[in-house]
């Protein structure tokens, strides 16, 4: 539709409408005449002349900014066309460092200004995941900052328009059409000033998105235009207008500068002449040249007379300390953060032995405290050369880049000497094992594991499907599955993981990982694949349910090996006997059944057999197998290394857990 036809259907409609009008402009919002008239929610806040939708000092904050007042959406009970309105507002996206994740903000209408189980990060602080849809009626337009490949975002520069999930109906890539009609990009997370015109066209259904830098003047062209009758079924009779906005540890204020809205005809033009312009604080551009010029003499003097001091000690220190002092070129390549060997070492108490967690072949594992009160887990791992060193680096920066809310995340790094010191978020709960064996004080309730089992299979989903890399883990175990504050599980421990390209053969390396999660093909061909991380998921399905570890020296010999016994117990039609006893009461018997099938399934001895990450995902969330799997899935049960199927047509049913919507 073409922007000058909007007026008209806007006022035409308004005269035919019999509620209140929603009209309003405002400039800036340092001079506020009713702060009433908005609603801030969360780590919302009004920050000097502009709104701040989140808070920079805490590691996961998400912000909602409305207006008080209520857009009728549906004039009456038996209308079929939507209100129309319009919309313009200024933005301001600045990330601390330029190569961190990117997260943006969206606009959007919701019944409701408290959105249950919302996330911060890349869903916006909106969504919960890209498989549990919100509940109340939602429509958004998104201003991505970050490319999430398991949203099948296109790029981490794009608008899209969100209809109840995360996952975009549609999408354009930022930027507007100039005058001669070449498309000009637009970088929303540069700190410019961007201005953004949305037209709702509720007779037709229609969303035009126009975006430009704040100091031109509105484009001819729309840079998205989404016209689709799905539109009716994300909108209710009344709903709030406004933004939000998310992020995890990294430092990017989203900031709403002036905002114009109405329902009665074209939103009144935004005075953008005396808006601020936001920028990265730096201690360096506050100084005058005088005071520079001074500082750097100053410099070239102390260094001139400690020369002979600082080459003497540099000389000393060479053969122990040469690594620390000296930060080669490779290293500034990587991320995340580097911390100082003092930093972390006054952060664990100099590594002492009560901040020890835990040792393994690969290293030692420190709790810590940082001076801002962060809590951080510290794994030193040792390297013997400097080129295994940056191979292991280079492997490892990548994987910092990996961000779900169900893998432990990565916040730095420190290199002394051939030790690298990886730095993770602190897990308060510890791993999962801790809580199932080893006669825990409290043993973890069978909703608790369920739960536990879904947010590690959609990690593992996102490290196998979702990323720009496939990534085999090829440590999955118990041990290696921590407990947030919440109980929720998150996948950690990424020492061993390797990068693929999708669709690239693994190459062949030393067979690694731990005893009794091995798939069995590793043992003749030494290239781990995603088959070999879901053979070691359904071990840990298959523990988790019956309670017990995967190899149990002091059980009868039948029962040593939990995988052999609980498929034996099975062929037998006795299968729900593996079920740990200590639940038992607990969990519908039928679910339980399903639970021990799906392990055996994963633990098929022909890797071509087992199911992939995103089917298991899809039944462990609820989803029927007909929909999202194979209908076979559940009765392609491994009878040995014959590699011969039992089951029988009965059992190639629909089946699924139960949905549960905190999964």
């Amino acid at each position: 539709m073409r922007p000058s036809a909007i007026p008209f259907l806007l006022l035409l409609f308004h005269l035919l409408s019999p509620t209140l009008a929603l009209d309003f402009l405002f400039n800036s919002f340092s001079n506020i005449s009713n702060a009433t008239d908005f609603t801030l929610t969360n780590d919302a806040k009004l920050d000097s002349s502009a709104v701040r939708l989140t808070n920079d000092t805490v590691q996961y904050s998400l912000g909602r900014f409305f207006h008080t007042t209520k857009l009728t959406m549906r004039p009456n009970s038996t209308s079929t066309s939507l209100t129309s309105f319009s919309t313009s507002f200024v933005f301001s996206d600045l990330p601390q460092i330029a190569s961190s994740p990117g997260f943006g903000l969206c606009f959007f209408l919701s019944n409701s200004t408290s959105l249950p189980n919302a996330l911060a990060g890349q869903y916006l602080g909106l969504f919960t995941n890209a498989t549990v849809p919100v509940v109340a009626p939602l429509l958004a337009v998104e201003f991505d900052t970050g490319r999430n490949p398991e949203f099948n975002d296109p790029d981490g520069n794009h608008i899209g328009i969100d209809l109840n999930n995360i996952e975009s109906a549609f999408t354009r890539p930022a930027g507007y059409y100039n005058s001669s009609g070449g498309f000009v990009p637009v970088q929303m997370r540069s700190g410019e000033n961007v201005r953004t015109w949305i037209e709702f066209d509720g007779v037709n259904l229609e969303i035009n998105v126009t975006v430009a830098p704040a100091s031109l003047p509105r484009p001819a062209l729309p840079t998205l235009s989404f016209r689709d009758a799905r539109i009716a079924n994300y909108v209710s009779s009344e709903m709030f207008v406004g933004f939000s906005a998310g992020k995890t540890q990294w430092i990017e204020p989203q900031r709403i500068l002036a905002w114009s809205f109405s329902d009665t005809g074209v939103a009144k033009e935004i005075n953008v002449t005396n808006l601020p312009v936001f920028e990265v604080e730096a201690s360096s551009k506050s100084l005058s040249k005088g005071a520079i010029a001074g500082i750097t003499a100053a410099c070239v003097v102390f260094v001139v007379i400690l020369a002979s001091g600082v080459y003497l000690y540099w000389r000393k220190k060479k053969m122990e300390d040469e690594d620390d002092d000296d930060i080669e070129d490779w290293e500034m390549e990587y991320w995340p953060h580097r911390f100082s060997n003092e930093e972390l070492s006054k952060a664990t108490d100099g590594f002492s032995k009560d901040q020890l967690l835990g040792a393994g072949g690969f290293g030692k594992v420190y709790r810590g405290v940082l001076s801002n009160k962060t809590e951080i887990a510290v794994k030193c791992v040792n390297h013997d050369s400097k080129q295994g060193l940056r191979e292991f680096m280079a492997e490892i920066s990548s994987m910092g880049r990996l961000q779900h809310k169900n893998l432990v995340q990565m916040r730095g790094w420190c290199r002394k000497g051939n030790q690298l010191m990886l730095v993770y978020d602190f897990m308060p709960n510890g791993s999962l094992n801790r809580w199932i064996f080893d006669k825990p004080k409290k043993v973890l309730g069978w909703e608790q594991r369920r739960r536990v089992l879904a947010d590690v299979a959609e990690g593992l989903n996102y490290l196998h499907h979702g990323w720009d890399q496939m990534v085999v883990h090829r440590d999955i175990k118990s041990s290696n599955i921590l407990l947030d504050l919440e109980m929720r599980g998150r996948l950690g421990d990424f020492g061993l993981a390797k990068l693929y390209e999708h669709g690239e053969v693994p190459n062949t390396t030393r067979v690694v990982g731990t005893l009794g999660y091995l798939a069995p093909e590793l043992a003749t061909i030494a290239a781990p694949t995603a088959a070999s991380d879901v053979y070691s998921f359904g071990i840990v399905l298959l523990e988790v349910a019956c309670g017990r570890k995967p190899i149990e020296m002091m059980a009868e010999e039948e029962e040593v090996v939990l995988v052999d016994w609980v498929r034996e117990l099975y062929l037998k039609g006795r299968v729900r006997e593996a079920a740990d006893q200590r639940i038992k009461g607990e969990y519908d018997e039928e679910e339980m059944e399903i639970a021990l099938k799906l392990g055996l399934t994963c633990c098929h001895p022909d890797p071509q057999r087992r199911p992939s990450m995103k089917e298991i995902v899809a039944i462990l969330v609820g989803e029927t197998v007909s929909e999202a799997a194979p209908a076979a899935l559940l009765s392609e049960l491994a009878r040995g290394e014959s590699g011969i199927v039992a089951g029988s047509e009965e059992e190639s049913g629909e089946v699924a857990f139960q949905p549960q919507h905190s999964v």
